[in-house]
């Protein structure tokens, strides 16, 4: 099959956009050639610093199709001949008459000739070039409006060995006079100049001739496995970044790995401030000895094979990162000359959130927040209060201002500097995590209750502030706190009211209470629970509306939670079924689960199965007599049990329904399982034997009180209208 090979050109492309840009490329072309029947094959993408490319088998051609289209019949003037023509593209003396057994009517037959594929890829590609969806794009020279991420330079674009024709232009645009051709480019030093392909084999071999290696995977093999050859001479190991991987390899186009040497003065550093020094700043990859500890060596990557071996560029590298490792010290032992705790005052005056105060706000919040949490986690509530009190001082030290990434680390060791106790310490370094899902959780108690004060404040404040994810939108990461409470209670196994929690941490805002209140500050969420059916609990210690908003949040946790059990392969349904039980929100998770793992297992059993089949009856027969003249409360007079069966069926709620109560209470939820196994039988055989809707009045209604007691019953244990199939 003829082979296309498409390359754009252009001055250096950013890292972190090529990957992306070659996908878009391959999935823009895929779509346009898609309504003309081709599919391609074989399709690859290639990225570099200075490229973005693909390859691909297609047909030489399309093939010639028909289609027959059935008009207004034969004998039809104005409107409805005329949108048929039109729709058609056809005169009236090209259709045919056809008569069909009800009538004479106008047939269409179009027939459309094969296209040589190489005109509709010509077709195409100036379209999708200017409209490519760069993150960001710049205008270059003359007075042309084509955009590109850099300067574009040249299109290669052949199929089956010949160059496709097409250019930029558009109208009076000149498309700064790019043409498609066979010509590329090699590598800007080692082999400047064009040369022609009309090959991908051609084209890739003549890249490497020339000191480009086109695939992106291999130079990110190339420099991976180069350094550890060069590490493990000397009984070293990288420190592993592939992020950072795959970011070398999208800055040089021929790697070399080599390996530096850090100067003994500056290994007293913080580990993190020199890895975060070399990878922000330099792009160099930390390394460390086996035991896991800081060594004095630098990995990098140059983008030529040097005639000295590499000494010169390793020479010139050490030097920048000797005034880069300077700049960090003097950071380093600037910050320690102040305590961390003095720093707090200027944190009055930096902005957390325009609708919630500012960052000096927000630590007197989680200071509250977190001595409220700390007897439900284990810990300390003073060590916790002391801990979230200075979780965010380093935000206003010089290291944390030079490297953000640093936030959080720095403060644990300003606050071990300043002898803080230990946990503390540990508990500011820890806040933050999990960063995201391979990240470890927090495990001591008072890092647990910071980190939770943490997230819940950002989750309770904007949702508060109406500020919620939407869409694919969430620039204020709640998706990756709430995901963060879960691990956290999870991972450590915690029993914690998250209700509670969101509460105490909703009233932390001035919005919520005293004078500063603003009716507006939580209504949205709390007016949303309200309308979904939330019914606060009477003896909850909250406002109702305050419960709802509760509830709302707890909901957007349970959506995370169904997520995360998704992707590791649980039922989400069996969840959602757990979360509804007794028509109201569980909000301890730990809780949660055990309930839906226990009604997992007895969904798989007949007895579960069946139950479930008898539930959505009763549901389904309530829900339809409801609308008559319902609802029917759940309540049954036993002397108007007539039927054997019905008498049976009161007999086994009279008996099912307290034990599994009882064994809810326990947290026995096998238990409560177990009760309501009992009731599979007398529910078959009222449904076999009983008919609900008897034609004495006090009959039917004595018989929807007794499946609505079935149904409650049903619902203390979980929602059984959520589970699917």
């Amino acid at each position: 099959m003829p082979e296309l090979l498409l390359e754009l050109f252009s001055e250096e492309i950013p890292a972190r956009m090529q990957a992306r840009a070659a996908e878009d490329l391959s999935r823009l072309l895929t779509e346009a050639l898609k309504p003309a029947g081709l599919t391609p094959s074989d399709l690859r993408s290639f990225h570099g610093p200075r490229r973005i490319a693909l390859s691909a088998q297609l047909p030489a051609a399309t093939a010639a199709t028909e289609e027959e289209r059935r008009g207004p019949r034969a004998d039809a003037t104005g409107p409805a001949l005329d949108g048929f023509l039109r729709a058609t593209g056809m005169t009236r003396d090209q259709l045919e008459a056809r008569d069909t057994g009800k009538g004479s009517y106008l047939y269409a037959v179009i027939r459309r000739p094969g296209r040589p594929t190489a005109e509709l890829v010509a077709e195409a590609l100036p379209g999708i070039l200017r409209r490519f969806p760069w993150p960001k794009s710049m205008r270059w020279g003359g007075t042309s409006a084509f955009t590109w991420v850099r300067p574009l330079k040249r299109i290669l674009c052949v199929f089956d060995g010949a160059v496709v024709p097409f250019d930029l232009r558009q109208g009076e645009d000149d498309g700064h006079g790019l043409a498609s051709g066979d010509l590329t480019e090699g590598h800007r030093l080692l082999a400047p100049g064009a040369f022609a392909a009309h090959t991908v084999k051609e084209w890739a071999a003549g890249l490497r001739e020339r000191g480009v290696i086109p695939d992106a995977h291999e130079r990110e093999r190339i420099i991976e496995e180069g350094i550890a050859q060069l590490l493990a001479a000397e009984g070293l190991e990288v420190v592993p970044d592939r992020g950072l991987l795959a970011e070398v390899a999208g800055l040089v186009e021929w790697p070399v790995p080599l390996l530096g040497r850090i100067d003994d003065e500056f290994m007293d550093l913080p580990p993190e401030v020199m890895r975060t020094t070399m990878r922000v700043n330099q792009r160099y990859f930390a390394t460390r000895t086996p035991d896991g500890a800081a060594a004095n060596r630098f990995a990098l990557a140059a983008n030529i094979e040097a005639e000295d071996g590499g000494a010169a560029i390793i020479a010139g590298n050490e030097r920048v990162l000797r005034a880069r490792l300077s700049d960090a010290r003097f950071f380093w032992d600037g910050d320690r000359q102040e305590r961390l705790e003095s720093r707090l005052p200027k944190l009055d005056s930096v902005v957390f959130h325009a609708k919630l105060g500012t960052q000096g706000e927000r630590i007197r919040r989680l200071e509250r927040l977190a001595r409220h949490l700390a007897p439900a986690v284990g810990a300390d509530p003073a060590l916790a209060a002391r801990a979230a009190k200075l979780a965010k001082a380093d935000l206003a030290s010089g290291m944390v201002g030079e490297f953000p990434e640093l936030q959080g680390v720095m403060g644990r060791y300003y606050a071990a500097h300043d002898g803080e106790p230990p946990e503390v310490a540990a508990a500011i370094g820890e806040h933050y995590r999990p960063l995201g899902p391979t990240d470890e959780v927090p495990r001591a108690p008072v890092s647990v209750a910071v980190a939770l004060a943490d997230k819940l404040d950002q989750l309770a404040g904007f949702f508060a502030a109406d500020e919620r994810p939407t869409g694919s939108g969430d620039p204020f990461a709640l998706r990756r706190a709430a995901l963060g409470v879960i691990r956290i209670v999870r991972e450590n196994g915690l029993r914690l009211p998250l209700a509670d929690a969101v509460a105490e941490a909703f009233f932390g805002f001035p919005g919520a209470q005293g004078a500063t209140a603003r009716p507006e500050f939580g209504m949205a969420v709390a007016t949303e629970a309200m309308e979904a059916g939330f019914q606060p609990d009477r003896r909850s210690a909250h406002p109702p509306m305050v419960a709802a908003f509760a509830a709302g949040v707890l909901n957007f946790l349970a959506d995370r939670l169904r997520v995360q059990l998704r992707a590791e392969g649980a039922r989400h349904d069996v969840l959602a079924a757990a979360f509804g039980a007794r028509g109201g929100a569980e909000d301890d998770l730990n809780r949660l689960l055990s309930r839906a793992a226990a009604l997992r297992d007895f969904l798989a059993t007949p007895e579960g199965a069946d139950l479930l089949a008898a539930g959505r009856r009763a549901a389904n027969i309530l829900r339809i007599e409801d609308r008559k003249d319902g609802p029917h409360a759940a309540a049954v007079d036993s002397a108007l049990l007539s039927a054997p069966e019905e008498r049976a069926l009161a007999a086994a709620l009279d008996a099912a329904a307290p034990a599994a109560r009882d064994a809810l209470a326990r947290e026995d939820f096998t238990a409560a399982m177990a009760a309501l196994a009992t009731l599979r039988a007398p529910v078959d055989s009222f449904f076999e034997a009983v008919t609900v809707n008897d034609p004495d009045p006090a009959t039917r209604r004595n018989r929807l009180g007794l499946l609505a007691t079935l149904r409650a019953a049903l619902d203390q244990v979980a929602d059984f209208s959520k589970i699917e199939g």
